[in-house]
């Protein structure tokens, strides 16, 4: 069964250096789905670690429960996010939406 629209959670304004935690789930798609955050349309990668463009974000996200918490946001973190289900049968997106830092 192909995703629904995730319902996404994403906090209007946060101050700097303080946790945001974004939310983004939807419950009838099956097999379960997965979730992909994006930023400004860029992917955001699970593994900042491995992935050069991120290593300075202070971000983690859990592809399995659709959550992106940024442990100390930035400036840099400003942006429009949106969150992507996907399953075997398909995806669905949220509406982008704004975060300033």
């Amino acid at each position: 069964v192909k995703p629904v629209t995730p319902r996404c959670v994403v906090p209007k304004a946060v101050p700097v250096g303080k946790t945001a935690s974004l939310h983004c789930h939807e419950n009838e798609g099956y097999p379960k789905s997965t979730y992909s955050w994006y930023r400004n349309s860029e992917p955001l990668s699970p593994d900042t670690k491995t992935n050069a463009k991120f290593q300075n974000s202070s971000y983690s996200l859990n592809p399995t429960t659709g959550t992106l918490v940024f442990h100390a946001v930035h400036k840099g973190d400003t942006g429009r996010y949106s969150c992507i289900a996907t399953n075997d049968a398909g995806f669905a997106k949220c509406e982008e939406q704004e975060m300033e830092v």
